[in-house]
């Protein structure tokens, strides 16, 4: 599916039981709704002077009704896959791969001499979330294992932060007790205290002397849980200090090998296995006389894994990016010889996508914003591993509305601009073009003359019209003077693409769809439109008129 910002069309419609185009200037032209386009003579693939093709899509192609891909082998040299190569169609729950429907599709595109462009590889929609969200740890624990020393009615003080004085809330000493003090703010890990202990004497098997123990917490026996805390000494020694656990009687301890300490704070772990529905953890400190510090103490289900941050997270995410594009591109390396690397970078007013300007839609589960993680090095990241894969392959990037928002096109071109320096890969640039009938003919041309700037091969990647953006109902596909302005907006656009790009960079043009009944604006969007070449019935509109005289400079 692809998605269109609808820009308020200009277009006034009578309705009076049939539709008729009241007289208003398109694009400086106020003749549009009378041209004729009747001249459909000719294939587009051999009218036109660079690849030329269709978007298909799978269970259209293979149906009984053969008008769907007579029409594809009689008029395309290049098909796209609608859906078949996107991440969500070759991908599992589980990570591993599918590849049986695309690669049937490949073979019967290549069967009936027909080329295919590999869409998509690195895009944010239709997506296996759900499995890059584990990998992550975004599902099902979202902030990580709950301390139970600080969770529901149990409030264990793990920072040592509640108390007055010499005194922290819900812990208790057990033996010792003139050894315990509040460490200031300086002696704190975080917030503004800490514990501090002070051992006088050095007392060898008497790590009980000075003693510790926090409130009980629920525990479920049998489960392992670990403890994970913080401390540092006002000396280095070493077989210093331990933790041991007890239930409410007392009893059914476990204990912590002896550790070392040093002057700089460091995290010690403990894991046990819990023997009671209640336990407490006790400090077991006596054994070496010195100066301790701890803070920052989490006792947590230990077969709960935190979810990784910075470093770690962006290397799973760059990992399973790297493997998603050199698993694909690699598997038709030779085959597949031009590809959408990155579709659709960015938001209309120019931003690099990230988890807040491109929300999850509610009930949706296929989004995942690569960039969110990996910022603006994911493209160069993409290319790169795109480019490791296949030496040769064409490498594009892809969005849309490069035609309406200058904003986005400028940072596009800059990007784009920025892959090409770098030596990532990159080949070509490809807009969508998701036309209405009265997009700006400027428009077309500023966007085609700053595309062609960067010297990449330039591409119409997904070329429709729609001649409805005025939402009105009944049948405008039965209107004369709609389809003559839908045709004329293809026309102009292969005459501007053919103008403002270069021989040599002229990477090809897709439309994107066969039919108006197939149409993504139809059937995604659920629009009231007509916006390709060829009617409900498979018969050629205008529009295939409009676009063939493009394509023979008529």
């Amino acid at each position: 599916m692809k998605h269109k910002l609808i820009i308020p069309g200009l277009l006034l419609l009578a309705v009076t039981g049939m539709y008729s185009c009241k007289k208003e200037i398109y694009n400086g032209a106020d003749s549009l709704a009378e041209a004729q386009f009747t001249d459909s003579i000719g294939t587009l693939k051999g009218s036109a002077s660079f690849p030329i093709g269709l978007a298909v899509e799978y269970p259209l192609s293979t149906t009984s009704n053969g008008k769907y891909w007579s029409i594809v082998k009689r008029e395309a040299a290049w098909v796209t896959f609608g859906n078949e190569l996107k991440n969500s169609s070759l991908v599992k729950t589980d990570g591993t791969y599918d590849f049986t429907t695309a690669d049937n599709f490949y073979s019967l595109a290549t069967n009936a001499g027909i080329k295919v462009f590999g869409h998509t590889l690195v895009w944010h929609t239709q997506q296996r979330a759900t499995y890059y969200n584990t990998l992550i740890g975004a599902t099902g624990n979202p902030t990580g294992p709950t301390n139970l020393l600080q969770s529901g009615s149990v409030n264990g003080n793990p920072g040592f932060e509640d108390g007055t004085g010499n005194a922290f809330t819900n812990w208790a000493t057990f033996n010792g007790a003139a050894s315990f003090t509040a460490g200031a703010a300086a002696d704190a890990r975080t917030g503004a205290r800490a514990l501090k202990v002070t051992v006088a004497t050095d007392n060898p098997g008497g790590e009980w002397r000075v003693q510790l123990a926090s409130v009980l917490f629920p525990t479920e026996v049998g489960k392992n849980y670990k403890i994970t805390y913080w401390v540092k000494a006002s000396t280095p020694g070493s077989a210093a200090i331990r933790f041991s656990t007890q239930n409410s009687a007392g009893a059914n301890a476990s204990y912590q090998g002896n550790q070392d300490v040093s002057t700089a704070y460091t995290m010690k772990e403990f894991t046990f296995a819990a023997k009671d529905a209640q336990t407490r953890i006790l400090l077991d400190l006596g054994a070496k006389a010195n100066t301790y510090y701890f803070d920052d103490i989490v006792v947590a289900d230990a077969s709960i894994v935190p979810p990784p941050t910075g470093p770690a997270l962006v290397a799973i995410v760059d990992n399973a990016m790297k493997k998603h594009i050199q698993t694909v591109v690699a598997r038709y390396a030779g085959k597949i010889t031009a590809w959408d690397v990155i579709n659709e970078p960015f938001t209309d007013g120019g931003e690099i996508r990230n988890n807040v300007n491109t929300p999850t839609p509610s009930g949706r589960t296929d989004v995942f914003v690569w960039q969110n993680y990996l910022g603006r090095d994911y493209a160069a990241k993409a290319f790169t591993y795109a480019r490791a894969s296949d030496a040769t392959a064409d490498l594009y990037m892809n969005d849309y509305n490069l035609e309406s928002s200058t904003a986005k096109l400028d940072a596009f071109v800059t990007l784009a601009n920025e892959l090409k320096a770098a030596n990532t890969g990159i080949t070509g640039v490809g807009t969508q073009m998701h036309c209405n009938i009265n997009t700006s003919y400027n428009s077309i041309d500023q966007m085609f003359i700053k595309l062609a700037a960067t010297g990449l091969k330039v591409r119409i990647s997904e070329l429709d019209v729609r001649l409805n953006p005025s939402e009105k109902v009944g049948d405008v596909g039965a209107s004369m003077a709609l389809q003559n302005l839908q045709a004329a907006m293809y026309k102009y656009v292969i005459q501007s693409y053919i103008k403002h790009v270069p021989t040599a960079q002229r990477g090809g043009v897709l439309v994107w769809g066969v039919s108006d009944s197939d149409s993504w604006i139809s059937t995604s969007l659920g629009k009231n439109d007509a916006p390709l070449l060829f009617d409900k019935n498979y018969v050629k509109k205008p529009a295939f008129a409009g676009i063939l005289q493009g394509l023979k400079g008529n």
